[in-house]
């Protein structure tokens, strides 16, 4: 049914919903809300429940049927199979995307989102087949441990040894280790930056690029995009404090680079990136604060604002047309530096 409702809605024009919704724009930041983004936050509104009246089961359940409706079908590829990656902290689920036939294919290290506490490879299964078919490179989508059962750093620790064994060992698995990066959304865009962080710090080997699509970056949250947008907007300022606090253990992880990258005070010598931002998102202006803080160190980074979408709009190709443009720039952009590499 909500498979239905969803098509359904996508082939309603945006004009039609806009006189639907009286000719009232939703207009913040000289910015205008897509009208189909803003009927998926109403219905949000009025759905939703409390992080932390919710059990976390239901939270992740509630997540994996959206996730799925949202998406709509996965496309098709070379092959698509699950793997477990050995670690010090024991089997890391895995599922490895390869777009064609090949005995070495660059790949793209991907953390999903949900806040720490949700996602999983099959809630970004759409997304991570259509980066391997529109980019030509493999992806790895980790499963990394969620909180509250695993708090920080445990997600770290998963998404460092994830990354390390595609060096290491991925060329087993036809991969090639010299054209490795790593990307995620939400969350995982946090562990993404994290990674290249952490073993930029250790001299071990690092990845080629970032992907990060609107990253929280922050765990302060302090930046001003929170109260412009932190209610209605499909993720609330309520939600990511209560993710937050259910992964880590005290208020003094919030220092932490692995918790909250854009406090790192060397950011010299990180690869290139791409980062990714929605207009009407709390962790619209962190990301972009981020990109200026890489930017400033050296960095090479590309910025790119879809100003009229929410919170993981890319999840949402059954809904919003913005979503497969996003993909495919994201897709491309990285095609380019692995083929430069």
């Amino acid at each position: 049914m909500e498979r239905l409702l969803l098509a359904l809605i996508a082939m309603v024009p945006d004009s039609f919903l806009s006189l639907c919704y009286g000719l009232k724009p939703v207009v913040i930041d000289g910015q205008r809300l897509n009208s189909k983004a803003r009927l998926l936050c109403d219905i949000d509104r009025k759905t939703a429940t409390p992080v932390r009246e919710t059990p976390v089961e239901t939270t992740r359940a509630n997540m994996e049927r959206l996730a799925g409706a949202l998406a709509g079908k996965s496309p098709k590829l070379h092959s698509v199979h699950d793997i477990e990656i050995p670690t010090d902290f024991g089997a890391l689920p895995a599922r490895l995307y390869k777009p064609v036939d090949s005995p070495s294919l660059p790949v793209l290290v991907y953390y999903h989102g949900g806040g720490y506490i949700r996602g999983s490879l099959n809630s970004h299964d759409g997304l991570c087949a259509r980066f391997a078919k529109y980019g030509g490179f493999a992806v790895l989508s980790v499963d990394y441990r969620l909180a509250p059962e695993h708090k920080f750093p445990a997600a770290v620790d998963d998404a460092v040894a994830a990354f390390n064994w595609a060096v290491h060992h991925g060329a087993e698995h036809g991969l090639d280790p010299k054209k490795v990066a790593v990307g995620g959304d939400s969350s995982g865009g946090c562990l993404a930056a994290a990674v290249a962080q952490q073993v930029k710090s250790k001299g071990d080997a690092q990845p080629v690029f970032q992907m990060l699509l609107y990253p929280t970056l922050d765990a302060h949250l302090t930046a001003k995009s929170y109260q412009l947008f932190e209610d209605g907007f499909f993720l609330t300022y309520d939600r990511i404090r209560d993710y937050r606090d259910m992964y880590l253990n005290n208020a003094s992880e919030r220092d932490d680079f692995r918790a909250s990258p854009i406090l790192n005070r060397d950011l010299t010598g990180l690869p290139p990136a791409l980062i990714i931002t929605a207009g009407f998102d709390p962790l619209r202006d962190e990301a972009e604060d981020y990109a200026k803080a890489l930017q400033a160190a050296g960095v090479g980074v590309g910025m790119v604002r879809f100003p009229a979408m929410v919170h993981g709009f890319m999840s949402m190709t059954a809904l919003l047309p913005q979503a497969e443009k996003a993909i495919h720039q994201a897709a491309e952009a990285l095609r380019h530096v692995f083929e430069a590499e």
